[in-house]
């Protein structure tokens, strides 16, 4: 399985991002789909997660800026980020709990390879 993100960039405060991810491989189904960051000199937070029932949950410094959405269905991950501040710089992982074709009776967590985000004041 592969995590596939894009959409990382440079921005100046108060400016939008998004970010993509696709999901590949050999899945039988997803759980539930996110993305964390981890920012310079911190450990890897939660940003926001969508699980295969529609529901959503937020890191608390993004609630309000960050907008989570996805298709579990069809693999893929979208973050839409407004309102950024510098504070929201940093590497940004796409994750999936995922359930692959040869193990359906149970689900491990998979990880892309990360894209920076780097917001400037």
């Amino acid at each position: 399985v592969q995590l596939q993100a894009s959409g990382g960039g440079s921005v100046q405060a108060g400016g939008s991002l998004r970010l993509s991810c696709v999901a590949h491989g050999n899945i039988y189904t997803i759980r539930a789909m996110g993305w964390y960051r981890q920012s310079p000199g911190k450990e890897r937070e939660v940003v926001a997660v969508i699980s295969d029932d529609g529901s959503t949950n937020y890191g608390d410094p993004v609630k309000g800026r960050f907008t989570i959405s996805g298709d579990l269905n069809k693999r893929t991950l979208s973050l839409q980020m407004d309102s950024l501040k510098p504070e929201d710089t940093g590497v940004y992982y796409c994750y999936g709990q995922v359930v692959v074709i040869m193990a359906v009776m149970s689900s491990r967590d998979y990880w892309g390879r990360g894209t920076l985000v780097t917001v400037s004041s």
